[in-house]
């Protein structure tokens, strides 16, 4: 199932399930550095990056800290998503 990982100001439409806090903590760390030749740790496989999503079949969305402020785009995609219902956790606060 698709979904979105918002971090910072920097975001991936990512392919899986929608991850706990740890694991979308661990696919920020993850993704945000290009390392060549790494692999993807055995635990994070389920999760892909996707590079074609339509919007209207995202299913969950999830916010992690990062650098600088959530682009304008990025921020009316996740209201598009609040308005369809889908919940979206933010790993900042007590109540994921």
């Amino acid at each position: 199932m698709p979904g979105i990982l918002v971090i910072g100001n920097n975001h991936f439409i990512v392919r899986g399930p929608s991850p706990d806090r740890e694991t979308a903590l661990a696919l920020a760390r993850h993704w945000s550095l290009i390392q060549i030749g790494r692999t993807t740790p055995v635990d994070l496989q389920q999760w892909s990056i996707s590079t074609r999503e339509f919007r209207e079949n995202l299913e969950w969305a999830v916010v992690v800290p990062g650098d600088g402020e959530v682009s304008p785009a990025v921020a009316q995609l996740l209201e598009e998503l609040l308005a369809r219902g889908i919940t979206i956790r933010n790993s900042g606060t007590d109540d994921w």
